[in-house]
């Protein structure tokens, strides 16, 4: 899967510092997975926006 704006801004797109890289932390299973690379889905199902201030909101 290509790397994608909307990827960047995913709160599952995270720094690996072991591998010196992003990935996707998502959950997917074989098919869902398959689903995504072939193209099945024009947008990401499992996009979540990053949203750093959603944790403090919570915390008030």
């Amino acid at each position: 899967m290509s790397e994608s704006a909307e990827c960047v801004s995913c709160s599952y797109y995270v720094y690996n510092d072991d591998y010196e890289e992003y990935e996707c932390l998502a959950s997917f299973d074989e098919d869902e997975y398959a689903a995504l690379l072939s193209g099945r889905y024009k947008n990401c199902p499992y996009y979540r926006r990053d949203d750093e201030y959603g944790v403090v909101k919570k915390q008030m």
